[in-house]
């Protein structure tokens, strides 16, 4: 049986973290897609541009032997538009979510996602690695090391 997988963020500044998470969606899936989130919203969203600009990012992305696909967050706020036309077996999303309400961030609810057969697959961080403490990382290195 052919399965897609899908996955979605902004994945800025790539780290072990990410790759943990597409090797996850490769582990389980065929033909993995992302869907990248574009630069106006991720600034709409987190109030500030990612560091890298969408090409970067894109170009990352489709680099990795784990991604088939990458195709722009076309919905933004609405994942349901690019959800459908992908139309996956299974979302793949970083166990950090599980404590917030992925669906409602998204824009769909449990009922959309069984009415159109798709799973939900929370994938464990090992690494604790994300784009945040990386930004830190960085930012304690500079303040230590060359601003001294």
């Amino acid at each position: 049986m052919y399965r897609v997988a899908y996955s979605g963020g902004t994945f800025d500044l790539m780290h072990e973290g990410h790759l943990e998470l597409l090797e996850h969606c490769k582990n389980i899936a065929d033909y993995v897609v992302i869907a990248l989130n574009t630069d106006d919203f991720v600034k709409r969203f987190k109030g500030r541009p990612p560091v890298m600009g969408f090409e970067q990012r894109r170009r990352l992305l489709e680099s990795c032997k784990f991604v088939d696909e990458v195709i722009p967050n076309y919905g933004g706020e609405d994942s349901t538009l690019p959800i459908l036309d992908v139309n996956p077996d299974v979302i793949v999303i970083g166990m950090d979510w599980l404590e917030k309400d992925y669906c409602k961030q998204m824009s769909f609810t449990p009922k959309w996602l069984s009415d159109h057969n798709i799973s939900l697959c929370y994938v464990p961080r090992t690494t604790g690695m994300s784009t945040t403490r990386l930004k830190k990382e960085v930012y304690d290195y500079v303040s230590d090391t060359l601003l001294r």
